[in-house]
């Protein structure tokens, strides 16, 4: 264990921007379901009319899980939160353990440091810690953030225990992946589908097998019944399966060589395919999983939201806050709704456009780039295929939201038409998401390293999408989001002098930052 403590201390270091955006966004997701929910409902009778309406929809409960004390804040904490907060915080025990193991195993950095006096598992130990820091400073600002918010203690507790729990074991998830696999994308890849694979058990058990959801770690964490008879043991379970992994990532580390994966990586062919000879080809190879994964995810995000079909006045309420939910976006209750749930899907979108748009930086950083540009490849074309992938991706995304959407919608209602209504309605976003992928590609071409910076614009859509009118931001900082200038549609009628305007600005920003790119050195 020689190093443990100066890796560890490195580390934290290192993650020290992850730790603040987990911890505050984590916390902001658990407690703004009480704010929210306080906020719909102006008497106790709208209350349990709403939850009574949640609790007889199978497919709210495969969404979200097990329908216990709805009525109550506290129990549409647990029940909105839990879930998708274990996902986060599962996510961040992956990239914290992957970065630090199979990352730096995969670019020769972890050689460079064992080759110096350090423990065989200095490494693999001082990830792991970080991971479990990590996943205890979420779980404490979820806790404190629902104790500060007026909630029971014990139950909020209960909830900032499991997130953190649900962390430890996705990170001995994620640890015993690095050693199955050979590379980063596959560790990241293998975790994932394992955290795709608890929330599908869960709501499948939730909804029709119980026993399934005793399956799935996320399934534990909801059997805490935190708000509706809070119960300890199931944590245990949590604790008890993170135990488990990480003794099993330790004990097959010491079984594989160094460098290697236990599942062989597949050889690739002598000749490149016919589609890997053109910049479009390789960077619709580079981008393809990760599209794949976006594209699939909106779509389940489309379907899971258009399954509320005109129940949307029970689910809103007759409260301060929905009447000016609706004054602010105009027509009716389920028009407004459904606005606000479109654009809160193409703000999602824009999450794959500022990744897909970052991944040139991130080949440009990984030292790739130089032998690409060094052959008959230009740096137009190297860097057109990605532009070209971004921007249709973003329009394949953006449809699939819309059609997933306006189908499970159209299954509910009987409407028909509204499949392609919303479909129409989602590509109106379009202009304004480009515009997100476009800053990002401007400053990869003009300052490589404040490229990741393109988030901060994502993060001020959200702010002004989701806290403009309540905190009554002045209107100057509204207007630096592209979403503010587009007609909420179906509240508002379509309007195409804005779409027309911020479509010239994304070519614009998109151009300037090719060019930069095309005129400054690598690196």
């Amino acid at each position: 264990m020689t190093g443990t403590l100066t890796f560890l201390r490195v580390f934290l270091r290192r993650d020290r921007w992850i730790y603040l955006a987990f911890g505050i966004g984590t916390a902001i997701l658990y407690v703004s379901q009480g704010w929210s929910v306080d906020g719909l409902y102006a008497t106790q009778a709208e209350f349990d009319r709403a939850a009574a309406g949640m609790e007889s929809n199978a497919a709210f409960i495969a969404m979200a899980g097990p329908a216990r004390a709805l009525n109550t804040t506290g129990g549409q904490v647990a029940w909105q939160a839990t879930a998708f907060g274990a996902i986060v915080v599962g996510l961040m025990a992956m990239l914290i353990v992957g970065r630090h193991t199979r990352t730096e195993e995969e670019t020769g950095r972890d050689e460079l440091l064992r080759a110096a006096p350090v423990g065989r598992y200095a490494t693999t130990t001082a990830a792991l810690a970080d991971a479990a820091l990590a996943s205890l400073v979420v779980g404490a600002l979820v806790a404190a953030s629902l104790v500060g918010y007026g909630l029971a203690v014990a139950d909020s507790v209960g909830l900032g225990v499991g997130a953190a729990l649900s962390g430890w074991f996705f990170a001995g998830t994620t640890l015993v992946a690095a050693q199955l696999t050979s590379s980063a994308r596959g560790t990241y890849g293998l975790t994932g589908a394992v955290i795709g694979l608890s929330y599908g058990l869960r709501a499948i058990g939730d909804v029709s097998a119980p026993a399934l959801s005793w399956v799935s770690p996320i399934g534990w964490y909801q059997g805490m019944h935190a708000f509706s008879g809070l119960r300890w043991w199931p944590a245990l379970l949590l604790a008890l399966g993170a135990v488990a992994l990480a003794a099993a990532g330790y004990a097959v580390f010491d079984r594989r060589d160094f460098g290697a994966g236990v599942l062989a990586a597949r050889p690739g062919p002598v000749h490149a395919g016919r589609g890997l000879r053109s910049g479009i080809g390789l960077a619709w190879r580079l981008q393809r999983p990760a599209f794949l994964g976006w594209a699939f995810g909106l779509a389940v995000a489309g379907l899971s939201f258009g399954v509320m079909g005109n129940d949307v006045d029970a689910l809103v309420g007759d409260s301060n806050l929905s009447d000016e939910m609706i004054r602010s976006l105009g027509g009716s209750v389920v028009d407004a709704f459904y606005a606000m749930l479109i654009a809160m899907l193409a703000a999602l979108a824009g999450g794959y456009a500022i990744s897909s748009a970052l991944r040139p930086a991130g080949e440009e950083d990984a030292g790739r780039v130089e032998p690409l540009l060094a052959t008959a490849l230009p740096r137009s074309r190297w860097l057109g295929g990605h532009v070209v992938i971004t921007v249709a991706g973003t329009v394949v995304v953006l449809l699939l939201a819309g059609l997933g959407l306006g189908v499970s919608y159209a299954l509910v209602t009987g409407d028909g038409g509204a499949v392609g209504r919303m479909v129409l309605d989602m590509a109106s976003y379009l202009p304004a998401v480009l515009v997100l992928s476009a800053l990002a590609r401007l400053l990869h071409g003009l300052v490589p390293r404040a490229a990741r910076a393109a988030w901060v614009g994502l993060l001020l859509v959200w702010v002004v999408m989701m806290f403009g009118e309540v905190l009554r931001l002045p209107r100057w900082l509204r207007d630096l989001s592209p979403f503010e200038h587009l007609a909420k549609v179906p509240a508002e009628s379509f309007a195409w002098a804005p779409f027309v305007a911020l479509s010239v600005l994304a070519v614009l920003l998109s151009v300037a930052g090719q060019v930069a790119f095309r005129r400054r050195d690598v690196h």
